[in-house]
Order: structure tokens, then C-alpha cells, then sequence
């Protein structure tokens, strides 16, 4: 088999491995008497960016209990 091949192969088991989870939590809220909970909605997900953070941001972080970056904590 070529990696090509390999990786269809893993998507097609992953898709259908999802699928029967999904199938089973429906299966389990319908026996406790509740519906199943809702698939997230992905118009509501929030990206985040790979870039690294502003490091203003960690100014006063030894005020904020974080402890502080020359010392051990206790």
C-alpha cells in the first residue's frame, strides 16, 4: 500500500469510527430519557492565530499569583 492509500484508508475508519460514536450517544440519551447534545456550530467556533503573543502581556504577571519567574514556588 502507498502512504496515499494508507492515510484514505485511516480517514474512511476515523469518518466511520465517528459516525458510530455519534449513533451511540444518541443511543445513550434516548435510554436516559434526554436528547442527545447538539454538534457544536462551527459559525460560532473562534480562530486563533499560530503568531506568537505580545510579550506586553506578560508585564505584571507576578501580580496576578502566577508566582514569580525568578523564584520557586512554595
Amino acid at each position: 500500500m502507498s502512504l496515499h492509500d494508507d492515510l484514505t484508508a485511516v480517514r474512511r475508519n476515523l469518518d466511520e469510527l465517528t459516525r458510530k460514536v455519534e449513533r451511540l450517544e444518541q443511543q445513550a440519551a434516548a435510554v436516559r430519557g434526554r436528547p442527545a447534545p447538539a454538534a457544536p456550530d462551527p459559525s460560532q467556533m473562534v480562530t486563533v492565530p499560530d503568531t506568537p503573543y505580545d510579550s506586553t502581556l506578560w508585564t505584571d504577571s507576578d501580580d496576578e499569583g502566577l508566582g514569580a519567574r525568578d523564584r520557586r514556588a512554595p
